[in-house]
């Protein structure tokens, strides 16, 4: 088959799809990477084939310009984990009229045309997409590809649209109105196309979560176990020694250093407080937080960057900001976590990872350095926080793999191409 996984430019979501890439090229699928151009060091540099599409997005710089800082929950994806009886028709409406201009837009806009006419040259059978590029199933139904999501954090996309479209349903005929759909029958019409509410999620979706961790809609799922990687790394000699006392990872996100909005966190506080432990601290942080930071104690480290699948099995507790990379990378290792959630679904991450006991969670708007010291204090005390990561990480390493979720993507294409047409010349699959 030809394969196209295509994302808008984002470092991390990348890394996370990169292992069921290389699984599907491995198996002797064609798999190409299409994004925007500044992503083509980041994919050219795990030796896949990259399609630079469209121009660079500027969601960063807008939210920098417009002081959105992070914590902000992400209105109306911070209801995906509540009861939906609580959650009204009027938010979920308002919210994705924010949304959809404020998020989506600015990053497939500049992409959308050029992916549609890549697909058209290149006639992919599967296109494999981020669960925000909503530019990648259009461009799949110009050719009647069978295309599906690839998750990298819990689906709070597809259960916020599900009670959307339930809430929907229950208002008059003349006052429902659909942003999300809207906007992307825009680009469907402009291409020659008719809006499918398919194209919101995909024929089905990949999910790397185990299930403890799981948020799912009423869709089809394949689950397959997260494999971590973080791009080209190098393994630093320190790393070959087991450290001589327990040793703490604190890490704030390496996709974040040089964006505009800064951090809701003091860094500098959170390395001195840490620094108070009978530890070993490694921080990694930006080089112009390193100058602020200035001369630390002897048992602490600053790094620009230490690959998170070498480190993390040499330490006893991780600090990180409930990202995706860094969440299921201390989970794969059996690593205790203190979350400090920091951006998008991490605030919904944070609390479920640490309502499994492998962690604790410290809100952003609370936390500061005596707090987070005091939480990796407690982990450190406190045998059963490793025993509950450990069991949670046997139970991620059940998932089938990605080389062994490649035979079920097979199967589905191949029951799915008949229902997939391109609307001028029939099936397209080889």
């Amino acid at each position: 088959m030809r394969i196209l996984v295509a994302l808008y430019a984002e470092k991390t979501a990348f890394h996370s799809m990169a292992p069921l890439a290389w699984a599907l090229r491995n198996a002797g699928h064609e798999v190409r990477v299409a994004s925007q151009p500044e992503l083509t060091g980041t994919v050219t540099g795990t030796g896949l084939t990259f399609v630079p599409v469209g121009r660079d997005h500027s969601l960063w710089r807008v939210l920098g310009m417009f002081g959105v800082a992070r914590g902000n929950p992400v209105v109306p994806l911070d209801t995906a984990v509540l009861p939906e009886e609580e959650v009204s028709w009027e938010y979920l409406r308002d919210g994705y009229d924010k949304l959809v201009p404020w998020w989506f837009s600015i990053v497939n806009d500049p992409m959308v045309d050029d992916l549609v006419a890549a697909c058209r040259a290149w006639r992919p059978d599967l296109v494999l997409w981020d669960p925000r590029t909503f530019a990648a199933p259009v461009a799949a139904t110009a050719v009647g590809a069978v295309h599906a999501r690839l998750t990298w954090g819990i689906d709070v996309y597809a259960k916020v649209r599900q009670m959307f479209l339930k809430r929907q349903d229950e208002q008059p005929e003349a006052e429902r109105r659909d942003p999300l759909a809207a906007w992307i029958a825009g680009y469907a019409e402009a291409h020659g196309l008719g809006f499918d509410e398919v194209m919101t999620h995909g024929h089905f979706t990949i999910d790397q979560l185990p299930a403890p961790l799981r948020l799912r809609a009423d869709l089809d799922y394949m689950g397959m176990r997260y494999v971590p990687h973080n791009g080209p790394a190098v393994v630093p000699p320190w790393l070959w020694e087991r450290p001589r006392r327990p040793r703490v990872c604190l890490t704030l996100g390496t996709s974040a250093t040089g964006r505009s909005y800064g951090r809701s966190v003091d860094v500098e506080d959170l390395v001195r407080s840490l620094a108070e432990l009978d530890a070993e601290i490694v921080a990694t942080v930006s080089d112009q937080e390193r100058e602020r930071i200035g001369t630390v104690p002897d048992n602490v480290r600053l790094e620009t960057f230490v690959p998170l699948q070498a480190l993390l099995p040499t330490c006893s507790a991780v600090v990180h900001h409930a990202g995706f990379g860094s969440v299921f990378t201390a989970l794969a290792e059996g690593v205790p976590q203190v979350l400090v959630p920091q951006q998008f679904d991490a605030r919904a991450i944070g609390p479920r990872v640490a309502a499994q006991g492998v962690g604790v969670h410290v809100p952003s708007d609370e936390a500061d350095g005596p707090r987070v010291r005091d939480a990796v204090a407690r982990i450190l005390a406190d045998p059963s926080y490793r025993e509950r990561a450990g069991a949670l990480r046997r139970e991620a390493a059940g998932l089938p793999g990605p080389h062994e979720i490649v035979p079920r993507i097979e199967s589905a294409v191949r029951a799915l191409r008949g229902s997939t047409t391109n609307p001028a010349t029939g099936p397209v699959f080889r």
